[in-house]
């Protein structure tokens, strides 16, 4: 069964247990796909994270039925909320679930929305390819660096490990509003949004990569897919989770190990909100529906893991009775 921390994340089981037999690239078969009768505008904002995975489904989407105008922003999972849940967006690209304090604020909006969850993502560590000791690094010592605690006390690489240089380390981070902030704080600090300040941070992965791409001495994490996009100028740190009873010793994040759950605790389900009044939109249904067809086989195309086959028939017909309901509204 694929291992995700956060306890809010409801996929079904049974359909999870069987993740590593049925695990697809599946799509392509486009029921209820995609058309050129529909027409309107879909407006989506959220996660840097998702963002490479909705605006390739938006990319074909716009052949397939160029009519309807779809619009992708990013502004951080935190940002795109703030906008989904005062309903001046259609659907917002999520990696991680919703906050009970941003329910409340929809629901006091009077928004209702679907969560579908969409692919698997390991947050991946990464350091400069120029970086020669750092070989591993265990949950404990990521929770050393970036606890807040840390601030003002932990600048040097040596203060991790004695063997490591006597140099500043320099870290990179995605910033407040990024869901990929909060999980990585929950997983390995123990409390979501509880981290260090004294970081370079930045709501574009990027920028990110940029920053630990021209720098020996630093130390910084994203999403696994701008890791892939950017290898030939990173290096990839793989992780320990010394908690671990089964003792799997560091595990470096690829399609595998975020596929069957032993890159732990930093693997994690992506995700898409839909707005009830959006759902009554034709437009917006049949691009969901399009979104489902096709997102196992785009969301590897862009560097991330794909839900299993029945995973996205669930998803599927899970929103076919929310647009259901909203269109009797």
């Amino acid at each position: 069964m694929l291992k995700f921390k956060l306890s809010s994340v409801k996929l079904n089981a049974a359909v999870l247990l069987g993740a590593t037999l049925m695990f697809s690239a599946c799509g392509g078969n486009n029921e209820g796909g995609a058309n050129g009768e529909v027409a309107g505008n879909i407006q989506i904002d959220g996660s840097s994270t998702v963002y490479p995975i909705t605006e390739a489904v938006a990319e074909e989407y716009r052949a397939e039925a160029p009519d309807v105008r779809v619009t992708v922003g990013v502004s951080g999972t935190g940002g795109g909320f703030k906008k989904f849940t005062r309903g001046e967006i259609d659907i917002v690209d999520a990696s991680r679930p919703i906050k009970p304090s941003e329910d409340s604020v929809a629901q006091a909006s009077g928004i209702s929305f679907v969560e579908l969850p969409v692919a698997y993502d390991g947050l991946t560590v990464v350091v400069h390819p120029e970086n020669d000791w750092i070989e591993d690094i265990t949950i404990e010592e990521l929770r050393k660096i970036w606890e807040p605690s840390a601030q003002g006390n932990i600048k040097r690489w040596n203060q991790i490990r004695p063997e490591w240089p006597d140099q500043e380390i320099h870290l990179y981070g995605p910033g407040v509003e990024s869901g990929t902030y909060d999980y990585f704080t929950e997983a390995v600090v123990g409390e979501s949004g509880a981290s260090r300040g004294d970081y370079t941070a930045s709501e574009d992965d990027n920028v990110l990569v940029q920053g630990v791409s021209t720098d020996p001495y630093a130390l910084g994490f994203f999403g696994y897919a701008y890791y892939e996009e950017n290898k030939d100028k990173l290096k990839v740190v793989p992780v320990d989770d010394l908690n671990d009873a089964n003792g799997k010793g560091a595990i470096t994040p690829t399609l595998e190990t975020v596929k069957d759950g032993s890159y732990a605790p930093l693997s994690r389900p992506l995700f898409i909100y839909v707005n009830s009044k959006a759902a009554a939109n034709p437009a917006t249904v049949d691009f969901v529906n399009f979104y489902l067809d096709n997102a196992g086989e785009l969301s590897q195309e862009v560097g991330y893991i794909p839900l299993p086959a029945e995973l996205y028939k669930e998803q599927k017909e899970k929103f076919k009775q929310f647009a259901e309901s909203a269109n009797k509204k």
